[in-house]
């Protein structure tokens, strides 16, 4: 295994002193990693990568806008990184920075495959009944949440947060129930980039493969099997990696915006005015945790096909950019005051941008999500509160994502079935 210590490229000029991301200041406070790095450097930063892999992080709105808008200049084909042959294989940062060594995920398609190939997963995802999908998400909230309110405690990442979007993405792309949970812990290795992160991405693989030899065999009503059928004529591979886009993408995302919630509505009070007090809807809500503590922290990568006059750099061709998008959330620039709302705008990042962004389908399924799952909690969980000080909460150490890895909370037990009825739960 690579080691996080070991240089594995020569770094340019631009690179000596740079920052590495993931450090342990990173994870305590990116928020604040960030702010240091527009501070010193501007819009791009340079940064490195485990194994001191150097590349330039976007922290502006402006500069992001202008990087995904620009697929040619900023492209995704990972074979236009100049430094692609001299990375490792093992490098525990590949499933994240190219889809691995051979790049073959949807993520880092360009031109006409992506268009055809995202259309797709679009279509697919589109054919999911959204009533049919709330109910999903409703029912399995309630029985996630009947499982600890009699206790009086929970820890609402791993018995709760985590396990309500894989139950309901695994529902609708066809995924064995028995696989959820193994799952889970898959995806938090693969996004941890650690020694572990290779295997995660293996385990997600081996599934998708086995749900590929499925549909393939024995189509049925769900996300996959409508995938395998689109006319572009998707090959088992392709179809495999399109899947494994959709469900890491679908599960982490949604996850994270759930419990950085939830920790906001405990902690922020401006944040519980808007959940509990009834300022503001609880989708409106949440968008509001999204301009200010997006789960998608960082997303890679674009490598650039010419030399790029960026903000205040100019970035060699085939150079690693990586795209800031909670640091573009939080760009003075946009948010003068910092805590500032923008409330009903959506011209937060957390989608990313452009011809690569995520598709309106994926989007709205992720909002449902975590729209149900805030309501049940809301509803059955009176005066909730955090069983630890604010302090001692703990993150998960990953570059690319902003989520906690336990939120222990507690609140009055109430017997089975019960609903809350009304009142104001929060004090």
């Amino acid at each position: 295994m690579t080691s996080p210590q070991k240089r594995l490229v020569e770094l340019p000029d631009s690179h000596h002193g740079a920052v590495v991301l993931g450090d342990p200041g990173y994870h305590r406070d990116p928020a604040e990693a960030f702010a240091w790095l527009r501070r010193t450097y501007g819009p791009v930063a340079p940064v490195l990568l485990v194994g001191q892999v150097p590349a330039w992080l976007v922290l502006g709105h402006r500069e992001l806008t202008q990087v995904t808008s620009d697929p040619a200049l900023f492209a995704r084909n990972v074979g236009r990184w100049r430094l692609r042959e001299q990375i490792p294989a093992d490098w525990p940062v590949w499933p994240m920075v190219g889809g691995g060594p051979a790049g073959e995920s949807l993520l880092y398609t360009e031109g006409a495959e992506h268009r055809q190939r995202a259309g797709a997963v679009s279509r697919a995802l589109a054919g999911i009944d959204p009533v049919e999908f709330r109910a999903q998400c409703e029912s399995h909230a309630e029985d996630l949440a009947e499982s600890f309110a009699h206790s009086g405690r929970a820890e609402l990442m791993a018995h709760y947060a985590l396990l309500l979007p894989v139950m309901v993405m695994g529902w609708a792309l066809g995924v064995p129930t028995a696989e959820h949970q193994d799952l889970v812990g898959a995806f938090t290795d693969q996004l941890a980039g650690g020694d572990r992160a290779l295997a995660g991405h293996q385990h997600i693989r081996r599934t998708m493969q086995a749900l590929v030899r499925r549909v393939r065999e024995r189509p049925g009503a769900d996300v996959a099997s409508r995938l395998a059928a689109d006319p572009i004529g998707l090959s088992d591979e392709q179809l495999c990696q399109d899947l494994i886009v959709t469900i890491v993408a679908g599960h982490q995302t949604t996850a994270y915006w759930m419990g950085n919630a939830v920790h906001r509505m405990l902690t922020d009070r401006r944040h519980t005015d808007s959940f509990v007090r009834g300022r503001l809807a609880v989708s409106q809500a949440l968008r509001e945790v999204l301009w200010d503590d997006t789960p998608t922290q960082v997303f890679a990568g674009r490598w650039t096909s010419r030399p790029a006059h960026l903000g205040q750099v100019i970035i060699p061709a085939g150079d690693l950019v990586l795209l800031g998008l909670a640091a573009a959330n939080t760009d003075p620039h946009l948010r003068p005051e910092p805590g500032a709302g923008l409330r009903g705008s959506r011209a937060y990042l957390s989608y990313s941008h452009g011809p690569h962004s995520c598709p309106d389908p994926a989007r709205d399924l992720a909002e449902t999500i975590v729209t149900a799952g805030i309501e049940v909690l809301l509803d059955r969980l009176p005066d909730l509160h955090l069983a630890c000080p604010p302090e001692q909460v703990r993150w998960q150490p990953s570059v690319w994502m902003r989520g906690l890895e336990s939120l222990p909370v507690n609140f009055t037990p109430t017997p089975p079935t019960a609903r809350y009825a009304g009142g104001t739960p929060w004090i």
